[in-house]
């Protein structure tokens, strides 16, 4: 067809060649992108806990920055994001923060941001305004669905309720609303003070341990996988992932997948999708 209209110097059957290539080129990528989100877990809402690294200042600030960067990915992709639950940084930025992500793949497009990330930039702290490396560690955590995935008994668990360290005056909670809950067979320990009501941090606190008891079970199987068919296990999540460099250049670079970009201004005000797919991507076959 293409040769023919050439031929014949068709521009209308040119113009209908051009769209129906655009349309399927269109096709082809929304199915090949399909087979990146097929794991168990993909389709689920994401629950995302932000940890501000060793620095004081730098690194509260910088977790800052990537709560704000998480917070506009979600809204540009038309996500539902709730703030569940934070812990201010002690002049500025936070010390952790905790995020429920709903929406269709929600985690199977932000289990790609699970990892550390480094910032290299020129301190607005510093009065020499020296250059300072910040880093944070991103966990991204499927959330469990009670009834099917997991069920934990009350003897396993331990609540317990203190006050909520938050800004002085009237503003200072003055019942015990805030909940500690530890999961005594694996010691693991969830906080919640952000909410006014007792019932609703503990509700929240829950929904963060079933998150992180799957991420354990999910964890544990994929090593087991990894183990029966002889395959590399990857060292863990430890390591970087990613770093953003503001000075003396302008560079966001994944080292997992080497995609990078100068426009990291975009990437700080939401921008993550190449970075996202990239990885995505390269992990086709890894898991199978």
């Amino acid at each position: 067809m293409a040769s023919l209209a050439t031929e014949e110097h068709d521009a209308a059957l040119e113009d209908e060649i051009r769209n129906e290539t655009e349309t399927l080129k269109t096709r082809l990528d929304d199915l090949e992108f399909q087979l990146l989100l097929t794991e168990p877990y993909d389709e689920r809402d994401a629950i995302l806990a932000l940890h501000a690294g060793a620095g004081g200042t730098e690194s509260q600030d910088w977790a800052d920055m990537l709560l704000r960067m998480y917070l506009r990915w979600a809204e540009r992709n038309g996500y539902q994001a709730e703030i569940l639950d934070t812990s201010p940084g002690e002049e500025t930025g936070i010390k952790s923060a905790t995020i429920n992500i709903k929406g269709r793949y929600a985690y199977g497009y932000l289990k790609a941001e699970h990892g550390v990330h480094r910032l290299v930039r020129l301190s607005p702290f510093d009065s020499d305004h020296a250059r300072h490396t910040s880093f944070a560690l991103v966990e991204v955590l499927p959330e469990a669905q009670e009834e099917t995935d997991l069920q934990i008994s009350s003897e396993e668990i331990k609540i317990d309720t203190f006050k909520s360290s938050g800004p002085g005056g009237q503003h200072m909670q003055k019942t015990s609303s805030a909940i500690r809950i530890t999961h005594l067979p694996t010691g693991i320990v969830v906080t919640c003070q952000s909410q006014r009501s007792q019932h609703q941090n503990k509700e929240i606190a829950l929904k963060v341990l079933y998150a992180r008891l799957l991420e354990i079970e999910r964890t544990k199987q994929e090593q087991e996988k990894a183990n029966l068919k002889g395959g590399r296990i990857d060292a863990g999540w430890g390591n970087q992932i990613r770093s953003y460099v503001l000075h003396p250049y302008k560079m966001v670079k994944d080292h997992r997948t080497d995609y990078e970009t100068s426009n990291t201004t975009a990437v700080l005000d939401g921008a993550l999708d190449g970075f996202i797919k990239s990885y995505l991507r390269s992990r086709v076959g890894a898991t199978k």
